[in-house]
């Protein structure tokens, strides 16, 4: 049942973003398979990590979408890469679009939530990103490494 007013319209759109959500933690699951096979063997642990930790995001929310008897959106069979991964600095690079992307679907889905539960799992989620997209940026000598407002566009 949803926490405030917005009734059976809000927790639609809560469920739309969460939608979202799972799209971007599905294209996240493959991307970091690209990002593991360009990194060598201690960098590696870090995208199997990462993979493992939006996997179990994936499957969190996926259960949530089906518990509340909404049909989850599938995985693709392969996603359109933005830039040629050819070194480990292409593949943090990677993961930080990566990790942004899935922070841009969380902010989406605190902007929709009408469950105190969803805001509680898309604030630990945009944190979680913005940790593991510090890390990520450090690796493809980004600057700055960390970003003020995680999943909300630059300013300027």
């Amino acid at each position: 049942m949803a926490d405030d007013t917005a009734g059976a319209a809000g927790l639609a759109a809560e469920n739309a973003a969460l939608g979202e959500a799972l799209a971007a933690a599905h294209a996240a699951v493959w991307g970091y398979g690209v990002v593991g096979a360009a990194l060598g063997p201690q960098a590696s642990a870090a995208a199997a990590a990462a993979e493992t930790a939006h996997r179990d995001l994936r499957d969190r929310v996926m259960a949530l979408l089906v518990g509340r008897e909404v049909e989850p959106v599938g995985a693709k069979g392969g996603y359109a890469l933005p830039f040629p991964v050819l070194t480990e600095v292409d593949a943090a690079a990677l993961a930080v679009v990566l990790e942004d992307g899935v922070a841009a679907t969380w902010v989406r889905v605190l902007d929709q939530a009408a469950e105190r539960t969803t805001r509680e799992l898309a604030v630990g989620a945009l944190g979680n990103a913005e940790v593991r997209a510090v890390s990520w940026r450090t690796a493809a000598g980004q600057s700055p490494v960390t970003n003020a407002f995680p999943g909300l566009p630059e300013p300027g």
